[in-house]
């Protein structure tokens, strides 16, 4: 175990020391992406972001054209938005360190281990909290001590992901090593683990909305106890994060990226329906289950957890850097904790 978890712990930090020696001989790239004012160039700005009703925010934002119009009304000159689908953190973090983008969406500890290894962003915005369950199709495994031990498999989006993270918390809460289930991760997207999941290919899916209300509504399947006594849908789930270069280059732009993503979850919270027409389609389900999982979420600007969470991946060996304070991850106009 102890072996698997230094292989996992120095796996990440070569693949974050690679990236922070990316960053370097891509800084010209960095400043051409952002917006130069005065250049005589149109704007930009490049982002990245992710799949799921976590990310409902963002295609309300992108549908309704929110950054374009912030920007004009606050410059008066028109601004070029790309948004980019990827599949994971760790995409997105090869994205920023190429330059090709500058503002992106993740989880909240892949974005604290971006930090921490100098990749060259901060948070500037919450996106939503959303719940998360370990489910399962053994009848044998009903707590952690069941997993603890075993050879049974684990389905979760990836190693250092906020769900691994969050089964840390869950068997520390225990009283267990927080790296003691490392051993029994299969790396595998949502939709692919619920799938695994439910024809019997894998005992174990941890995840979140939408995959979990689905997999409840599974008479085949119950719950695992123990993650939701470390983790709620008012934590901090899914971040935004910008590129220092462009909150310092480009402050306008910036404020136009910060001001659009308030206003897209703040038309969600004020209109769960109109805003489910709008974002059914690009997440696979009917408008009435759309609003359900919609409701369900946690859609705001306010950091929830994030310092604390920084603390226990430090103090459990999932990051090296140890934060002195909340401001060390974020821009000064963020506000939570």
């Amino acid at each position: 175990m102890k072996k698997f978890r230094k292989k996992c712990v120095a796996a990440v930090v070569m693949c974050c020391a690679l990236l922070s020696m990316g960053l370097t001989g891509c800084a010209g790239d960095k400043n051409q992406t952002a917006g130069q004012p005065g250049n005589g160039k149109e704007a930009e700005v490049n982002i990245a972001y992710q799949y799921g009703l976590a990310y409902a925010p963002l295609i309300i934002a992108k549908e309704q054209g929110l950054i374009e119009k912030a920007y004009e009304d606050a410059t008066g000159q028109k601004v070029n938005v790309t948004w980019n689908q990827m599949s994971s953190g760790s995409d997105i973090n090869t994205a920023f360190v190429s330059g090709s983008i500058n503002v992106g969406f993740m989880g909240v500890a892949p974005a604290i281990t971006g930090v921490a290894n100098d990749v060259g962003y901060k948070i500037f915005t919450n996106l939503s909290g959303q719940e998360h369950a370990l489910m399962t199709n053994s009848e044998d495994l009903n707590t952690l001590s069941d997993l603890v031990g075993s050879d049974s498999q684990i389905a979760l989006v990836n190693i250092g992901s906020i769900q691994h993270i969050i089964l840390g918390m869950a068997l520390d809460h225990a009283g267990y090593d927080a790296h003691s289930l490392d051993s029994n991760i299969v790396v595998m997207k949502h939709p692919d683990g619920m799938t695994a999941l439910e024809s019997g290919s894998v005992p174990c899916h941890l995840s979140t909305n939408p995959y979990i209300y689905k997999e409840m509504e599974n008479s085949q399947l119950h719950e695992i106890e123990g993650i939701s006594d470390v983790w709620s849908v008012d934590s901090s789930f899914i971040v935004g994060i910008a590129s220092e270069d462009l909150e310092q280059s480009d402050p306008e732009l910036y404020s136009a990226v910060c001001e659009a993503i308030e206003e897209a979850i703040n038309y969600i919270n004020d209109n769960p329906e109109e805003a489910a027409e709008i974002t059914c389609e690009f997440n696979g389900n009917t408008k009435e289950d759309e609003i359900k999982y919609l409701q369900k979420g946690n859609y705001s600007v306010d950091t929830k957890g994030i310092f604390s969470l920084a603390d226990f991946m430090s103090s459990n060996g999932f990051i090296d850097k140890k934060f002195e304070s909340y401001k060390d991850l974020v821009f000064d106009n963020v506000t939570g904790d």
